[in-house]
């Protein structure tokens, strides 16, 4: 990219970009929300033209983009849609990322889910396997067993990707490089993301230090230029100059985004203990959300909910809230509890409202005979000045919600949450699309919150910062209780003690053992590659015997040379790929049994 300059009618977003993605390149692309970074993505991909500059891609490199919301116009069915474009031989791939990123290619387009559509999009581009990918929120509505599938498919790609994603583990584990968008400037540093927060704190205080030093110096000038009037009957107006020149330039410094104002109001308290369930039961058409489920949460606990799409975690908070009736135990709900709720499906904001009237319209948040006022925990106040302080500006108070990108809706939602009195705080999945400050910024939050959370979330990292409970749903009806995040959870899990019919040295033996493995042998990543690996080789194994099928018609190669050719290259691409699997296998096998 050379010389790129983009507006849309305001300031510009980029202007002047130079910017080179080198082949094998694995890149994090990063930047607060409505910094432009969905844009330069699409730019990358040539779905946006610039106003000015050039895009180069060499002749033979394909570059592949995953929309957020892709255009199936046109598809009965997810999978005839992830297979467009794919030659017959290769559906297969469709069919395997599928299943890692576990979406169902007979659903029909038009019943499927937000999530379904974006799962099939990515399954799509991870077939396709471009030279370069484009991945905007890739994780995004994958629950962590997905994720794990995709983190380990990209560590094992030699196709370049760059990648937008608000999962710091995720970008911690896969990039080497860090774009970083700030107020249209585009900065680069040849360290992943493990680098990025370090690197951003000391170009801001160097910045600091800048404007203070002009500060200073215009100061010292301006001084200048008025006490020296009476001594000097004319003034040197080269200096004058270079004083107003000084304030041009001070004047011209984007300043930075703040961080959104936000703040959760604690309630009056709840009784000290806000949930007592016991022998909870529950299923639907024969299958079991839990069953025989116990938990008590006191006052102040933070408790997270995690496992796989579809488990029934969502379920099972209702359940706890009261809303949804067991099949057999009990809740018991404790006294003045005032719950708020953050829906993951954003169902609480209405995208043809307007930002003033989502707000002014909502009647908890309503002032009587004021339509230009809310109700903020008992205070009225402004819309747009309450909305500023979530970073919205007087233009987008009158714009419509879906106008807005996905961090900024979390924005506004979070926003409605936050404008009432609670003690218990349900938070399903909140931290999709929010950038790495707001992120910061909430889990402060929520440290400082004094009511109780339930937490539905696979951001590992913001597990482990937030949660003192969790409760994992491992399908059949098991939900388990932990103590501490997701790494708490990991370790428990894989320290499991021995059954009751071995000796209880050999089983603290065996515990000790593999809590030593956990700290000095395999990584997260790395375990998980482990536990993923003979899945892999087995699939391999049924690929190659489908292209060998294939390949056996003797006429193809008269009638259908160029299918021939893919099918053979796939085959030899296959039984490489296949002998890598093996040989990682071993590899990782014996660092697991050596820690």
């Amino acid at each position: 990219m050379n010389g790129i300059s983009l507006t849309f009618g305001g300031d510009p977003i980029f202007d002047g970009l130079d910017l080179v993605v080198q082949p094998g390149d694995r890149v994090a692309l990063v930047g607060r929300n409505g910094s432009g970074k969905s844009t330069l993505m699409k730019v990358m991909a040539g779905l946006v033209e610039p106003d000015r500059g050039d895009i180069v891609v060499p002749p033979g490199v394909s570059v592949g983009y995953m929309e957020q919301d892709p255009d199936m116009k046109g598809f009965s069915t997810l999978g005839e849609f992830a297979t467009s474009g794919l030659e017959p031989g290769e559906a297969y791939k469709v069919e395997r990322a599928g299943e890692g990123l576990k979406f169902d290619p007979n659903r029909p387009v038009e019943t499927a889910s937000g999530g379904e559509r974006r799962r099939a999009a990515l399954a799509k581009l991870m077939a396709e396997a471009p030279e370069l990918m484009l991945l905007d929120e890739p994780t995004n509505h994958l629950d962590i067993e997905a994720i794990g599938w995709l983190e380990a498919e990209l560590s094992a790609t030699r196709a370049a990707f760059v990648l937008i994603s608000h999962d710091r583990a995720f970008l911690r584990a896969l990039t080497r490089a860090t774009l970083w968008i700030d107020r249209g400037m585009v900065r680069r540093q040849e360290k992943g993301f493990e680098g990025f927060e370090a690197w951003r704190d000391k170009i801001w205080e160097e910045e600091d230090l800048q404007r203070h030093k002009m500060d200073r110096k215009i100061k010292a000038e301006a001084r200048w230029a008025v006490e020296g009037i009476s001594a000097r009957r004319k003034r040197n107006q080269g200096r004058v100059r270079a004083l107003q020149d000084l304030r041009q330039e001070r004047a011209g410094m984007i300043a930075r985004q703040g961080t959104a104002a936000m703040d959760f109001s604690s309630a009056p308290k709840s009784g000290r203990k806000v949930i007592d369930a016991k022998g909870l039961s529950k299923g639907f058409d024969g299958k079991p959300i839990v069953t025989d489920f116990s938990l008590t949460v006191q006052r102040g606990d933070r408790v997270a909910f995690v496992g796989p799409n579809g488990v029934g975690k969502t379920t099972l908070i209702k359940m706890l809230m009261g809303e949804v009736a067991p099949d057999a135990g009990t809740v018991t709900l404790g006294t003045n509890l005032l719950p708020a709720v953050f829906d993951q499906s954003r169902a609480q904001l209405d995208p043809e409202m307007s930002l003033w009237d989502s707000l002014t319209g909502d009647p908890e948040m309503r002032v009587s005979g004021k339509s230009d006022q809310v109700m903020v925990r008992g205070n009225p106040k402004h819309v747009v000045g309450y909305l500023k302080e979530f970073l919205f500006d007087d233009q987008q108070a009158r714009a419509p919600v879906r106008s807005l990108s996905g961090g900024e809706k979390a924005r506004l939602l979070l926003a409605k949450l936050m404008a009432r009195e609670s003690n218990i705080l349900v938070l399903d999945e909140p931290t999709n699309d929010l950038d790495v400050e707001t992120l910061d910024l909430l889990q402060e939050l929520l440290d400082d919150y004094e009511g109780t959370v339930l937490l539905v979330s696979h951001d590992r990292d913001f597990l482990d910062r937030v949660a003192t409970t969790t409760v994992a749903m491992e399908g059949n009806g098991q939900a388990v209780v932990y103590a501490g995040g997701w790494s708490d959870y990991q370790a428990q899990r894989g320290a499991e003690v021995m059954p009751e019919k071995k000796e209880k040295s050999k089983a603290k033996a065996e515990k000790v053992k593999q809590e030593k493995a956990q700290k000095e042998g395999l990584s997260f990543t790395e375990k998980h590659r482990l536990e993923a690996l003979p899945g892999i080789i087995e699939r391999l194994g049924a690929e190659i015997a489908k292209l060998e099928e294939f390949l056996m018609d003797p006429e193809l190669f008269t009638k259908e040379p160029v299918k021939f050719q893919k099918a053979t290259d796939a085959l030899v691409e296959r039984h490489t790929a296949l002998s890598d699997a093996e040989e990682e296998w071993l590899i990782l096998e014996e660092k697991s049994e050596a820690g």
